[in-house]
């Protein structure tokens, strides 16, 4: 099977910019308060933006998804072929719906202002944009009872994810803050977010692990675990859980040494070498996020194992 690599292109734009609207939003709720949002991330363009490339990317994606199906070229673009996506298939609908959920979302951000309602809507319209991809990939395959659990496990594992990545843009974009605009009022809020990202970051650590859990059974099994390295999917899903371990630790070690290091050095006013650190650390932690979409991009273009059987 010959690589769509602009199909995949265009699911890890797609994969990025809504987990960023979803898991900034939401951070912008529990990781900061209300006087603090629109200075602190200045959050309307990075919303606002994230919500129109969404839009954009998802326009895109639907013409070579038609084409695709259609088996002719993205170019001309065949409006027939998107008419029939559009009107008799589950996949039309959720592209629907998130084009809907991206247009309120991307309202909602013009006019927040750092507003908790307002940016409430912002974080519910991008969830639901973000779970619309669950039907463009594996988790839409099966039918039935299991075929609901794969959705919803899916669903779960998307948002999840978009909230981790969303939150770690949120906190790069506090700790790399201009050395000129860091003040000691900047420096104790990026310790409180950084701290109270710990409960949430564990919660969403468990719900990513449970559902890719289940994700794994349905997509491979038991059966073929042992043909893993010899598949491209296999290969593709174990550099994936490798990143996520490096994630997992890089969390750790923020969570467990360079946070408490931070709060020390903010005590006794030398907080810039533990600053460069946490920098460091947070800019790794964000790439391994960013490869990890790009492989759940590719990876649902390919037939797993277990509907290969």
């Amino acid at each position: 099977m010959e690589t769509d690599w602009p199909l995949i292109a265009v699911r890890f734009a797609l994969y990025a910019t809504l987990s960023g609207l979803f898991g900034l939003s939401a951070f912008s709720l529990y990781g900061l308060k209300a006087g603090e949002r629109a200075d602190a991330l200045a959050l309307r363009p990075w919303l606002v933006g994230s919500g129109l490339l969404g839009l954009l990317f998802s326009g895109i994606a639907l013409a070579l998804l038609a084409a695709a199906m259609a088996g002719a070229p993205p170019w001309p673009i065949d409006q027939e072929a998107i008419g029939m996506l559009l009107s008799g298939s589950a996949t039309g609908t959720a592209w629907e719906a998130r084009m809907a959920a991206l247009v309120v979302a991307s309202i909602a951000a013009l006019v927040a202002a750092g507003r908790a309602a307002l940016l409430g809507l912002v974080a519910f319209a991008a969830a639901v944009a973000l779970a619309t991809l669950a039907w463009t990939g594996h988790g839409a395959m099966d039918e039935g009872a299991v075929g609901w659990v794969h959705l919803g496990a899916d669903i779960l594992h998307l948002l999840a994810g978009g909230a981790w990545a969303g939150a770690l843009l949120g906190l790069v974009l506090l700790v790399a803050r201009p050395v000129g605009r860091v003040d000691a009022a900047h420096l104790t809020l990026t310790h409180r977010a950084l701290h109270g990202f710990g409960l949430v970051g564990t919660i969403l650590v468990g719900t990513i692990v449970v559902t890719g859990v289940v994700n794994a059974w349905l997509l491979v099994g038991l059966a073929n675990l042992p043909d893993l390295l010899t598949t491209r999917y296999g290969q593709l899903l174990i550099a994936k859980l490798a990143l996520f371990g490096a994630m997992l630790a890089l969390a750790s070690l923020n969570r467990f040494r360079l946070t408490p290091a931070f709060e020390r050095s903010i005590a006794v006013a030398d907080h810039h070498g533990a600053l460069r650190a946490l920098r460091r650390s947070l800019a790794v932690e964000a790439s391994c996020a960013v490869a990890i979409l790009a492989l759940v991009a590719w990876l649902g273009t390919l037939e797993p194992p277990a509907s290969a059987m």
